[in-house]
């Protein structure tokens, strides 16, 4: 199951690389996110998963939204 902490890890982690940075801050996965820092607290204390929001981060960023969510690896699209 997956749960909000693990979700954001995921999505900081990306922001970490972007940005050549040691820490991102909850309220720069806010920004990436474009949600509100205080949306963005209550829906952390409520671990509630900001899907639509994670969905358009993951396709401007060329992202695989299954290994956000799932840590599922990519899998590779076969030509036919």
């Amino acid at each position: 199951m997956m749960d909000f902490k693990t979700v954001m890890q995921r999505i900081r982690e990306i922001l970490i690389a972007q940005k050549k940075k040691k820490k991102i801050l909850d309220r720069e996965i806010a920004s990436a996110l474009h949600l509100d820092p205080q949306y963005f607290a209550v829906i952390k204390k409520r671990n509630k998963i900001p899907y639509e929001a994670i969905a358009y981060f993951c396709k401007k960023e060329h992202i695989n939204m299954n290994w956000v969510l799932m840590e599922q690896k990519p899998t590779y699209l076969s030509q036919t």
